[in-house]
Formats: structure tokens, sequence, C-alpha cells
């Protein structure tokens, strides 16, 4: 069977699904083909269930503390089965959702593996896709005037760790963990694996979170990885930096120990499991590029600013084209590819305005640039960093350690960097990027007014701090 399409996705993440949504609202005839779930990673193996997950850890620590607010709660426990079936229950109404978001457009599904084909009988340029059912029909022919390809990423793993979903684990087998271990080893100190090890400590777990580099968070302000890493280490977390993880010394038995190389010292480590966070892989295998000419380097798809790949009919968003592999950045590329193919002159996407955030306790989140970055593109910078201890509400909420950096122009004044850690940054975040988006100087933030008592003060103690100004220092 052949079905004639505006436009075919492949993958109904975050990405792909969004650029139906907006392709249907341009009036085009869109199908998408998906061979899990709708709604992708983002919904089913990451952003959702790992916040859902962070939140109960969150919940049950601040219950612990219930007596430092003057509450009586007898003796906390967890139940883990609960915390996952919680977690199961937002991940299946928010799916229902995107279910219902595709009907409401008139957005065909497909079950299946899509893969693109060469010039064939049914069109003389590579693109129409063929679709193996995923429930065992005949395979569907779609034939597309354009493509996107969002297929997504998947975990990384190290060779010689292979994942055994016992005692080698990837954040996707974490997610289903029916018991929480009583010691875990997380090999990466990036954003997935210093989420996972504030959220298992927070649920009991002893973590040791094994970093090759010589801090944890390397993509983030040097200030804030520094700050990170002091908190967490006084939570009790253990933190090995300058580590390289010898896989070849694994051992499992009824635990897992493995060797690494630290400061050029061999040491030994061992925990009931090991979680690999090291990263994620574009899912370019097995969909069909090798029968165009689409460029694949590093193993992602090369693509313009408008992200359309060497096939100018066939563009590519989100992991699989590297590049700040964030649900929110696929979710806009695929706006901006969608206002291309419908010649709607869209504005390519600055992306020192995206924010990047961390949900760990404490939380982290930044937009634009980093001070050690400034410098590298030549900047004269002027800084201003104001804590979260002498801010009000960070006190009645209890949570008083962070700070908010802004980095300036000393020439110009423009906003070039905001970096967070402490409480709720994450919700703070887009105040900075609005900044960013506006080009606003530090100045324009300082004499925003932020309302008493806010967590949102300390964003205008920072910009009055550029200038030495800040008012509670």
């Amino acid at each position: 069977m052949a079905e004639e399409y505006d436009l075919v996705i492949l993958g109904a993440g975050t990405g792909g699904y969004v650029a139906a949504i907006r392709a249907a609202q341009h009036g085009l005839k869109v199908a998408v083909v998906e061979k899990e779930k709708l709604g992708g990673t983002c919904l089913h193996k990451g952003c959702i269930p790992s916040k859902a997950l962070l939140r109960s850890a969150e919940v049950f620590e601040t219950a612990k503390r219930a007596d430092d607010f003057g509450v009586q709660t007898g003796e906390v426990s967890l139940d883990f089965t609960k915390v996952q079936k919680r977690k199961e229950s937002i991940v299946d109404q928010l799916h229902r959702g995107v279910q219902h978001l595709m009907k409401k457009g008139k957005i065909d599904v497909f079950e299946g593996t899509g893969r693109i084909l060469g010039p064939s009988i049914f069109s003389p340029t590579p693109g129409t896709i063929s679709v193996e059912m995923a429930n065992g029909d005949e395979n569907m022919m779609l034939i597309p005037q354009n493509v996107i390809v969002a297929t997504g990423s998947s975990p990384r793993t190290l060779p010689g760790l292979e994942v055994d979903g016992t005692h080698v684990l990837t954040s996707d087998e974490a997610l289903q963990l029916e018991t929480l271990p009583a010691s875990i080893l997380i090999v990466g100190g990036g954003v997935i694996g210093i989420e996972w090890a504030s959220m298992l400590h927070d649920f009991g777990v002893d973590v040791t979170v094994i970093e090759y580099g010589p801090q944890i968070l390397p993509t983030e302000d040097k200030d804030i990885s520094k700050e990170a890493a002091k908190i967490l280490k006084k939570k009790g977390i253990k933190i090995v930096t300058n580590a390289k993880v010898m896989a070849d010394t694994i051992e499992k038995g009824d635990s897992v120990s493995i060797k690494a190389d630290v400061n050029g010292k061999e040491e030994t480590f061992t925990a009931e499991k090991l979680l690999v966070s090291v990263g994620r892989t574009a899912n370019v295998k097995d969909i069909g590029l090798e029968n165009t000419d689409i460029q694949v380097e590093n193993g992602v798809i090369l693509v313009n600013e408008f992200y359309q790949t060497k096939e100018s009919h066939i563009y590519a968003i989100g992991d699989v084209i590297g590049g700040l592999q964030l649900a929110h950045v696929a979710s806009h590329e695929g706006i901006i590819a969608v206002d291309h193919i419908a010649r709607k002159n869209p504005d390519p996407i600055d992306y020192d305005t995206v924010s990047k955030c961390i949900y760990s306790h404490p939380e982290m989140a930044s937009v634009g640039i980093t001070e050690e970055e400034a410098k590298k593109r030549g900047h004269n910078v002027k800084i201003g960093q104001f804590p979260f201890k002498a801010i009000g509400k960070a006190l009645v909420f209890g949570e008083t350690d962070g700070f908010v950096k802004i980095i300036a122009d000393a020439d110009n004044d423009d906003v070039l960097g905001v970096h967070m850690i402490g409480p709720h940054v994450t919700d703070m975040i887009s105040e900075a990027a609005l900044a960013k988006v506006l080009d606003a100087a530090h100045f324009e933030v300082a004499h925003t007014i932020h309302p008493h008592p806010t967590l949102s003060e300390v964003i205008g103690e920072a910009a009055l701090a550029v200038e030495g100004k800040a008012i509670h220092s």
C-alpha cells in the first residue's frame, strides 16, 4: 500500500510530534512514523519519568527535615513501588495527551520502523518511506514531498561495560528498577549522571560518582561546577574525578566492582549496581541514510540553519543532529524546519539564547556563555554574583545553598551569560533567557522590579552586583 503526504516525520518524540502539529497548523498533510510510543525518549525514558522520580526524592528528603519546620511527621518511610506507580501515571496521562493531539491535528500515525528509500518507482528522488509495521502487516509506502528525520538518541555505553540490566545499567534500565539498590557506582559526572546521583542519594542510596575529567558537569560554568561538587559532597555523595574506568576489570556477583586509574593510582570501587552515564548516541543507523546523499559526521547528521540535509527536501532535527540534545531545543528545531518547508521565512535559532537545566538537588540552570567562553571569544567581562543565603524567601524555603552569576560585556553592558545554582532555578532561568533574546544590558535586568519576597530577587541583586551595587550584600 502507498500513501502520499506533504510531510512524513521519522520519530514522534518531542521534536517529531511538535513538528507534526506545526505542519498540521499550516494545512499540510502529515504522517509520523514511531517504532515505540508517541512522545519518544523524553516522555517515556527521559525528561518526564526522571523528573517524576526526582520530585518524589525531593519530597522524601523534605519530609525527613520536617521537624526543622515545626512539623511532626513521625518516622518517614519510602514506598518505592508507589513512587514508580506515580511516575507511570504521569507518563500515561501525558502519552494520552499526545495521542489526542495527533487525532486533533488529523495527523496519521504509523507504528513501526521507517526507512528512507533511494530513487524508486515511487519517486525519482530519495525520500519515500518504507514502514515495517509493528503489527506484522505488509509494509506501508509513504510518498512525501518532504521528510524530517527526528529519530533521537540512545544512551551511550563504554566498550567492556556491557549493559545486562542487573548489575550494569543505563538510565533506561534504571527507570524501571523495582527496588532501590543499597549502593550504586555512577560512571560519568555529566548532567544525567548528576541528576541520578542526587535522586538516588535522596532516596537513601549510597552513591559514588566516577568522572573521567577534572570536574563534574564539564559543560557548565566552572564556578557552578565547583559549587555543585561542594554541595553534593556535603550531602554525602562521593565524587571521584580524574578517574579512568578500566572496563576489563569489572567483576559481577552479589555486587559489582571495577577498577579505575585515579590520578595515576589504581583504585577499586564496589557497589550493588553500576550506572553508565556517559552521554547519548544519535540514532542514525537502520533508517536508510545510506540510500541518500545525507552526510553523517562524528555520528550526527549534518544540516544547515534551517535543518536541511544535503538532500534539500529531507530535514533532520533534535538529538540526531548533535548540538544541544535537549527536548525543548528539538521542539523548536522542528518548528523552524516546518516553517521553512511551508515557506514562512523563519529566523534561525540563536543557541546562545537557549536555557539549559539540571534538575538535581540543588538545581542548576544557565543561558548564554560561560565566563571562560566569553574570554575565549574576546569579550572584556564584568561579573555580578549574589548568594541565595541573603534572600529572604530562600531562608523561608530552608534552601540557602547556591548563587546566581551574571556575566556582562564590560564594553557595551550586554548580558553574555547567566548561571544559577540553588532552589527552583530551573523555573527562573526564562527571565534570563528573555534578557538574552532581547539583547538586554545588565542594568535593564537590575531595573526590573522583582517582587518581595521571592527567590527571583536573587537575579536582580546579581545584576546590581555587576557594578558592585547589590543592596543586600
